[in-house]
């Protein structure tokens, strides 16, 4: 049965792998998924992401998980908010902040993908993907 929501699926595999506390994660690549991706990893929720372009078929997304030096998960928590359904669209005043600011919550808007942080120093709204803490 195919996958109708991509990014929710992305999400639930790197959410069941970090709860087995697993190394990695692979996830098939679409554009978006990849953008989420180095967000996650520039914000220091996972230790790097990475894929290499072979022909026309294109390989996973390798995804690999960050634990703290005693073995406490970084990522504590993933939400979709926007879901095929039911599209969730905010202004830039209206971005929510995840636990007051403490996560992140991911941005689609005209300029790509972004974080809410850089949402509001650009002065962009857009639809509210998903929030990670």
């Amino acid at each position: 049965m195919p996958v109708t929501d991509p990014i929710a699926d992305m999400l639930t595999r790197i959410r069941n792998a970090n709860m087995a506390y697993h190394e990695e994660v692979e996830v098939p690549y679409s554009r978006i998924k990849w953008e989420i991706a180095k967000i996650l990893r520039d914000e220091g929720y996972i230790k790097a992401c990475f894929w290499t372009p072979k022909g026309k078929k294109k390989p996973p997304i390798k995804i690999l998980l960050k634990y703290g030096p005693n073995k406490e998960r970084i990522i504590h928590g993933l939400e979709r908010i926007s879901k095929p359904g039911i599209r969730k669209y905010a202004g830039v005043s209206e971005i929510p902040k995840t636990l007051g600011g403490l996560g992140i919550t991911i941005v689609s808007t005209s300029q790509g993908l972004m974080t809410d942080k850089e949402c509001r120093r650009r002065n962009l709204g857009g639809e509210v993907l998903c929030a990670v803490w």
